[in-house]
């Protein structure tokens, strides 16, 4: 992608809503992000996957002008949705794209870019036959650990106590990460990070497991 070009945002309507200046083109995806060609400066990035309507992501960007973020989300209505609801709310600092999150980290994420990757409760694919499919894989955990910076962090919470038990194992297996004190990422009363899962589930009186791994290597 060329700096100053205006083809990887998409420009037109999508349905209903309209994702203008937000919605980056889907073949991003496949190509190394020049993330200071997609916000016009060079703040640091933090990336949240599976932002569904955008509530946390929308939230994030509001209150962190200074940092600039990138939604994934595989669904195509709900990323645009979150896309418009970007627009609307005149965040400059968010950008959405339509991909699989694995695919992204193996081809798309320059290394060392990151300041944050946010995973709230993926899909834990709880049957055994079905494990092969979870996000967080060994070859995943390298992709993220090499995309972040010195010092960013990789930020999970989810409900599944079995997933989370999946989850450190992956994680700390990979050389270059450590366990860090989680961050509140909401200012709401009893909730880590504000999605709508998170509130949905503390109405159904869920636990929720949650952990942060450092880049020190």
């Amino acid at each position: 992608m060329r700096p100053g070009s205006e083809g990887h945002l998409t420009r037109r309507r999508k349905g209903k809503w309209n994702t203008t200046g937000v919605l980056l083109d889907e073949p991003l995806a496949d190509q190394p992000v020049d993330f200071a060609a997609i916000f016009g400066n060079a703040r640091p990035v933090e990336v949240e996957i599976g932002t569904g309507k955008g509530t946390f992501l929308l939230a994030r960007a509001a209150s962190r002008p200074e940092l600039n973020f990138l939604g994934i989300e595989w669904a195509r209505a709900y990323c645009h949705y979150a896309a418009d609801r970007a627009r609307r709310a005149e965040l400059t600092n968010l950008r959405m794209l339509r991909a699989d999150a694995g695919a992204f980290f193996a081809s798309a994420a320059p290394a060392g870019s990151l300041l944050r990757v946010h995973i709230y409760f993926p899909d834990p694919w709880p049957k055994r036959r079905h494990h092969h499919r979870r996000l967080i894989q060994p070859a995943f955990a390298d992709d993220v650990r090499r995309a972040l910076r010195i010092g960013g962090q990789a930020v999970i919470v989810t409900d599944h106590m079995g997933y989370f038990r999946h989850i450190q194992a992956v994680m700390l297996a990979v050389t270059g990460l450590a366990t860090a004190p989680f961050p509140k990422m909401t200012g709401g009363e009893n909730e880590l990070v504000g999605t709508n899962f998170e509130r949905k589930y503390i109405v159904q009186g869920r636990a929720f497991y949650h952990a942060t791994y450092l880049r020190y290597a």
